[in-house]
């Protein structure tokens, strides 16, 4: 098969989630053979063209001109990557379908759909309506109107958990058999050969603190400012902790100044952006990693802190809750109570025996269902089912 992807985002940019999850998988399928390209956004000291391992990806660069907004930005996004398709495939041929990652390259997979009769699959990461706990202005509205449309004109809808099935279904009325639910998977070997080291742990904390690890995009629905609520309670109970906070956003500044107001500057460090080989020591540097969204389509970050044999705590919400099992291979808390959240950081730091055996159970579990071996052959499969379906169309129209 010959597969196009696009994704606004893909190593080394990497924004949210998408990245990775696009990353790893063109990675595996290209490994079984297939012929998969990549059409992402161009960023400074990235080559417009590259062959990444087995895949072949294409940066596109937008209009040099000021955007008033992120939405018109999109639209030259979008504009670059058609651009971009056409001499693809004017050079090397048709492609048998096209993957395209949420609503910000819609209208791009759309128009090379119509233009070259391309089925066209859409994986919806996440919903304007979730993010935003409902639609309150203008530019929201748009965007979940994108979204209904793309998902209306695309062949079929992949969706990463049971909760964003029911999410697509319910805010977008599609019909159930066209959603197809296939969770993120998780590089089973991203932390091989990465050992605890000492030395570097101290850039965070001191050799007798134990380290409570946050990763992801500072906003609101990732809910570190429920984290920052509970950090007082555990420092009582759990005095010598130390909480690192990695990633950047619209509310770091807010979250600095909450610590600081709260007077626990001294307990909390915001990294900001680290790079990839850093976060990964990271990740082998830490005690617990604690992830309390209050809107989760997935949670990829709690299933790398599994592989990494880290105990995780969760928010009890969207695809988050399913991850994990309480008590067993990691910990609930309600979403948005800090109280809950506390609690469970407590539990998980001051019984060791329980931290081990939840980390043995989520090692187990991760390999078990989260493997891109069986994540690729899933998508693989709905790849041949639109594809024979467009071609048993054109041969009846015939």
């Amino acid at each position: 098969m010959r597969i196009l992807m696009l994704s606004w985002e893909y190593p080394p940019r990497i924004v949210g989630g998408i990245s990775r999850v696009v990353y790893d998988l063109a990675q595996n399928i290209a490994q079984k053979g297939d012929d998969v390209h990549v059409i992402t956004c161009w960023e400074a000291e990235n080559s417009e063209f590259e062959k990444d391992k087995n895949v072949f990806v294409h940066r596109v660069q937008t209009v040099d001109v000021n955007t008033v907004n992120f939405v018109d930005w999109v639209l030259q996004l979008n504009f670059a990557m058609v651009e971009c398709a056409i001499k693809l495939i004017n050079q090397t041929g048709k492609f048998d379908v096209l993957h395209a990652h949420d609503w910000l390259v819609a209208f791009a997979a759309k128009t090379i759909k119509g233009a070259y009769e391309i089925p066209v699959i859409a994986t919806m990461h996440a919903t304007e309506h979730g993010r935003n706990w409902g639609l309150h202005n203008d530019t929201q509205r748009y965007i979940n109107n994108v979204e209904v449309w793309f998902t209306e004109k695309s062949d079929k809808v992949i969706v990463n958990s049971e909760y964003m099935k029911n999410e697509v279904n319910s805010i977008f009325n599609l019909a159930d058999e066209k959603i197809r639910v296939i969770p993120n998977g998780v590089n089973l070997e991203k932390f091989d050969g990465v050992q605890r080291e000492p030395e570097f742990r101290k850039k965070y904390a001191l050799d007798g603190e134990k380290i409570v690890f946050f990763v992801g995009r500072i906003v609101n629905e990732k809910g570190v400012h429920v984290l920052i609520d509970a950090v007082p309670k555990v420092l009582r109970f759990c005095p010598d902790t130390k909480f690192v906070i990695v990633g950047k956003g619209p509310q770091l500044d807010y979250l600095k100044w909450k610590v600081w107001n709260l007077g626990i500057s001294e307990k909390v460090y915001f990294t900001g952006y680290i790079e990839d080989e850093d976060l990964t020591k990271l990740y082998k540097s830490v005690d617990l990693a604690v992830f309390p969204s209050l809107y989760e389509p997935f949670g990829i970050v709690a299933l790398e802190s599994m592989v990494a044999r880290v105990p995780v705590v969760v928010s009890d919400t969207g695809g988050l809750g399913g991850l994990v099992s309480h008590g067993v291979d990691g910990m609930k808390a309600y979403a948005g109570n800090a109280n809950s959240l506390a609690d469970c950081i407590i539990e998980v730091l001051s019984k060791e025996d329980k931290a081990e055996m939840i980390k043995d159970n989520a090692f187990k579990k991760v390999c078990k269902l989260y493997n891109w071996k069986n994540i690729t052959e899933m998508t693989m499969k709905i790849y041949h089912e639109v594809i024979m379906k467009e071609r048993w169309f054109h041969s009846d129209k015939e």
